[in-house]
């Protein structure tokens, strides 16, 4: 986590201009759905995927322990297969991406989610695609979004975001570094599993997650069906994966507002 300590009030009145002035960047191309939001970054690309490596092999050791890691070749295999299609794509809104070290994995267990930490390494839980009864397109949407939130770098957003809370609540103090590789593990399954998305960053998950899963020749009509799967499932309790989303309704409208954009892409991959 964050730590704090007293500052010496120059220092603290050039950390809260440099607050003022930190980096902007794009962290995408806007593709053919334009998503062109700048964003606002106080910690680096490269220390938050530390962070997310350390994370990721902690959850995956946690699953492992429990025989709960890859349990079901058949599915790890379907998994592998569709996310290698829409890796594919990725180039499109960032050129790196492709040859980032991607993990997939699946854990076997009931709960309906799915994530994708900085740098690539995902997980699906096999309760979302058993459950759900997905499709490969559906399986798609889900990966797509989730991979759009990595290739957003929202996670890294959102970091920086608690940065500055703390910058600022503390006013005459510092923040200090986030104290290693095992803080910013800390840090990076916080916001994975605790912090929910905001709507603007689920949005443009929503839509880019969209166009990838066009390129790589699933219907993106597919995607409509998941969210009403979604909304569905929840007469029996809200899913985890649905809980910090949007609306269905709003998140259905702006889908099928975003179907023609992406519809010709989809012919263009059909074999």
């Amino acid at each position: 986590m964050i730590r704090l300590r007293t500052a010496p009030l120059h220092l603290s009145v050039v950390l809260l201009v440099a607050l003022g002035g930190c980096a902007t960047v794009e962290t995408t191309a806007p593709g053919a759905v334009g998503v062109a939001r700048k964003q606002t970054m106080l910690v680096s690309e490269e220390e938050v995927e530390q962070g997310s490596v350390a994370a990721y092999a902690q959850e995956m050791d946690k699953a492992r322990g429990q025989g709960r890691l890859n349990a079901d070749p058949l599915l790890l295999a379907r998994v592998r297969r569709v996310a290698g299609r829409l890796i594919r794509e990725t180039a499109v809104f960032r050129a790196d991406a492709v040859q980032w070290n991607w993990e997939i994995n699946v854990q076997s267990t009931p709960e309906l989610n799915a994530y994708c930490m900085p740098g690539g390494k995902i997980m699906v839980y096999s309760g979302l695609v058993e459950k759900l009864s997905l499709s490969d397109a559906e399986l798609a949407a889900v990966l797509g979004h989730e991979m759009a939130h990595a290739l957003r770098e929202h996670t890294r957003e959102r970091v920086s975001r608690a940065y500055a809370q703390n910058l600022l609540i503390v006013g005459v103090a510092t923040v200090v570094g986030l104290g290693g590789v095992a803080d910013l593990a800390s840090q990076v399954a916080d916001v994975t599993f605790g912090l929910p998305h905001s709507r603007q960053q689920e949005s443009e998950a929503d839509v880019i997650g969209l166009e990838l899963m066009a390129r790589a020749g699933y219907d993106p009509r597919a995607a409509i069906a998941l969210w009403q799967k979604m909304s569905a499932a929840e007469g029996s309790g809200t899913p985890q994966w649905l809980s910090t989303h949007p609306s269905n309704s709003t998140r259905l409208a702006d889908l099928e507002a975003r179907i023609p954009v992406v519809e010709p892409l989809y012919r263009a991959a059909r074999p």
